[in-house]
């Protein structure tokens, strides 16, 4: 496949700087913790495109970085990926960075997202001629939660028939799906995501399946809600089938896995998989992810 026969997706959302801390000691509340750091390009929607353009589409980049060395380090993973950057820099702004602990066994204990620059400069893209145009020439969109409410819901109005899909990102932003959960052509979220979506308590031990059954109740037509390591539920029009992912040989680290499963399905979708095995594939590329410590990794993906 040429690339210029390639479906092309356009990212709209987060792209900032990753810190994560690995702790090699149990964590204790006030005290200081032995580990070490590291630091690396992220953000949601800026992963997902990373991965699937390694799975066969081409991908465009619409976000806002500061004028400073962060935003330099995701300008310049941007065009490694082979991204189309179509991104604004602010040059008196600080570009956004999220910052994690991590436990030996690779789960997140706590993170800070120091992310003010999307609240307030991530909305103004949506009115660009670029923007626009961006949008007139893809097949398909995602964006995260990282966007305003209303940034995303204007976004929502001027796609026409353009079909838009999301990544959930955390419960605190996944709230900001729920009035347009209809509109979205597919969703990619979490057990947590989904209990901030259904207004429950985040100690909630409903079944999957159960909340699977109350986002399609709001209006959800397709996604893939993951729970960790145990079965997925693929929501697709109404039904919802449950999948067992493939066990990881290790955990390093989580970060990225849900974004590389976005990233890969909806590539695999957009070239003709139908939602399942989509979503079989989506589940592969996360595993592989958790296998490794960085959030991006390299995949030996053969093209057709």
């Amino acid at each position: 496949m040429t690339s210029a026969s390639k479906k092309r997706l356009l990212g709209i959302g987060g792209a900032h700087i990753d810190r994560r801390g690995m702790m090699r000691e149990p964590f204790i509340a006030g005290a200081s913790i032995p580990g070490s750091m590291m630091e690396e390009p992220g953000g949601g929607v800026f992963n997902a495109l990373r991965v699937a353009v390694q799975f066969g589409v081409n991908a465009s980049l619409i976000s806002v970085r500061g004028g400073d060395a962060a935003g330099d380090s995701v300008a310049a993973a941007a065009k490694r990926s082979g991204l189309e950057d179509l991104s604004s820099t602010f040059l008196d702004r600080t570009t956004a960075s999220y910052t994690a602990l991590l436990n030996s066994e690779g789960d997140v204990v706590a993170a800070l997202a120091d992310m003010d620059i999307y609240e307030t400069a991530l909305p103004r893209q949506i009115s660009r001629r670029a923007t626009r145009e961006a949008i007139a020439a893809c097949d398909a969109i995602l964006t995260d939660a990282n966007m305003p409410e209303a940034a995303i819901q204007k976004l929502l109005g001027i796609t026409g028939k353009t079909p838009v899909f999301a990544l959930a990102i955390s419960p605190a932003k996944a709230v900001r799906l729920r009035p347009v959960l209809h509109l979205f052509a597919g969703l990619f979220l979490n057990r947590r995501e989904a209990l901030a979506i259904l207004g429950r308590d985040p100690s909630d031990t409903s079944l999957l399946m159960d909340l699977a059954s109350g986002l399609i109740t709001l209006g959800l037509t397709r996604a893939i809600l993951s729970d960790g390591g145990a079965p997925v539920c693929i929501i697709d029009h109404g039904t919802v089938q449950c999948l067992t992912p493939p066990t990881p040989s290790r955990i390093v680290d989580v970060t990225g896995a849900g974004d590389a499963m976005a990233g890969a399905a909806l590539s695999a979708f957009m070239k003709g998989d139908n939602w399942e095995v989509a979503a079989v594939k989506g589940l592969e590329a996360a595993r592989m992810t958790v296998e490794s410590e960085l959030a991006v990794v390299e995949f030996a993906v053969q093209n057709e």
